[in-house]
C-alpha cells in the first residue's frame, strides 16, 4: 500500500482554482481554514440564517448561501451531516454544478449509498482525515498534521487525484500519510468501527462493566474511575504503540488477567454480532434504517440519547470530573470552530 507525503502533492493543481467548503462545523472549519491558511481561495457555504455563518466571518473567511457558493466554486466539498446531505444536494447544489467541477466528499456515504447521483462529466473525490475535525486543525497549526484516506469516485478530468492530494496537503494530511482507498471500503469500516468498535462497542463496554460493580455494591466513584476514567490511559497506549505498547506499560497482573479473560467478554457470540454489524452496513439495510429515522423525526435517536444521558454513569462522572481541574479548561478557539 502505497502512502502518499508532501514531496507527492502540489498545491499548483489547485492555486488557481475556486474552493467552496459546504459546511463550517467540525469538519468544516478545518478544511477550510486550513485550505485558507494554505494560499487557496476559499468560502464557505451555509444557509443565510445558519448560526454558523457569524462564526465563519469572524474567523476570517468569506460566507455565501450555498447556492451562491456552488455557483462560484470550481470545487465544492461538501462537509454536512450525512443525513441531509440528499436534500440540501437536490435542492442547493445539483442545478448549479456544471460539467467539469470537482465535487468533494469527507465520507463516503451519500455516494456509496446512492443518495446522491452526480452527473458523469464531473469529477468526485474524497478526502478523509482520520480524525475529528478540531484535531485537524490544531495539528494543522502545530506544523503537523492527521492521516487522511483518499478516493477518487469518477475521473472525467484524468487528475482528480492530483486534486485530491493538493487538498489532503493543504490541510496537513501529507505530514502525516495519506492512504489512497475507495468510497465502498473507507464507508463500510467506517460505520462498522464506528458501530461495533470506537462508539457502540466501547460505550456499553464501559456501561455494563460500572453496572456490574456497583450491582455488586462496590461505591460508583470507583467503578467510575476503573470502567470510565482509565480507559483514556489504556486507549493512548494503544495510540502509541498498540497492542504490545499498552501490555508493556501494564502490571504483568493486569496483563496477564487482560489476555486470559478479556475473550471471556469478547468471544465468539460478541464476534458473531460484528459479523451481522457488517452484514447490515454492507447491505445497505443501516444507511436505510438510519435515513428512515432522521426522516421520521428522530424519536428513537431521542429517546436514546435520553437514556445515556441519565444512565448512573453519566451522573457520577459529571461529579467527579468537577474535581479535575485540567479538564475546566475552556477550549482553544480553533476547538470551537472560530
Amino acid at each position: 500500500m502505497k502512502v502518499y507525503y508532501d514531496d507527492d502533492a502540489s498545491f499548483s493543481h489547485l492555486e488557481n482554482k475556486k474552493i467552496a467548503v459546504l459546511g463550517f462545523g467540525s469538519q468544516g472549519h478545518a478544511h477550510s481554514l486550513s485550505l485558507k491558511d494554505s494560499g487557496m481561495n476559499v468560502v464557505v457555504g451555509l444557509r443565510k440564517d445558519s448560526k454558523r455563518w457569524d462564526l465563519a466571518v469572524k474567523a476570517g473567511i468569506e460566507v455565501k448561501t450555498v447556492p451562491d457558493a456552488v455557483k462560484w466554486a470550481d470545487v465544492i466539498m461538501i462537509l454536512l451531516p450525512d443525513q441531509v446531505q440528499k436534500e440540501v444536494y437536490d435542492k442547493d447544489i445539483a442545478p448549479y454544478v456544471e460539467a467539469g467541477n470537482t465535487l468533494a466528499f469527507g465520507h463516503g456515504f451519500n455516494i456509496h449509498y446512492k443518495q446522491i447521483i452526480p452527473p458523469e462529466d464531473v469529477n468526485i473525490m474524497m478526502i478523509a482525515p482520520k480524525s475529528p475535525g478540531h484535531l485537524v486543525r490544531r495539528t494543522f497549526l502545530q506544523g503537523s498534521g492527521v492521516p487522511c484516506l483518499i478516493a477518487i469516485h469518477q475521473d472525467p478530468s484524468g487528475n482528480t487525484k492530483d486534486f485530491a492530494l493538493a487538498w489532503a496537503k493543504g490541510i496537513g494530511g501529507t505530514k502525516a500519510g495519506v492512504i489512497e482507498t475507495n468510497f465502498k471500503d473507507e464507508t463500510e469500516t467506517d460505520l462498522f468501527g464506528e458501530q461495533a468498535v470506537l462508539c457502540g462497542g466501547s460505550a456499553e463496554l464501559i456501561k455494563a462493566g460500572f453496572e456490574t460493580l456497583t450491582n455488586a455494591g462496590y461505591p460508583p466513584e470507583l467503578a467510575y474511575f476503573e470502567c470510565m476514567h482509565e480507559m483514556k490511559l489504556i486507549v493512548d497506549l494503544y495510540y502509541e504503540g498498540g497492542l504490545s505498547r499498552m501490555n508493556y506499560s501494564v502490571s504483568d497482573t493486569a496483563e496477564y488477567g487482560g489476555m486470559t479473560r478479556g475473550s471471556k467478554v469478547i468471544n465468539a457470540q460478541s464476534k458473531e454480532a460484528m459479523k451481522q454489524i457488517l452484514a447490515d452496513v454492507q447491505s445497505g439495510k443501516f444507511a436505510k434504517e438510519w435515513l428512515d429515522e432522521y426522516y421520521s423525526g428522530q424519536k428513537e435517536m431521542d429517546k436514546l440519547r435520553e437514556e445515556n444521558r441519565n444512565h448512573p454513569i453519566e451522573k457520577v462522572g459529571a461529579k467527579l470530573r468537577e474535581m479535575m481541574s485540567w479538564l475546566l479548561q475552556k477550549p482553544k478557539k480553533e476547538e470551537v470552530g472560530v
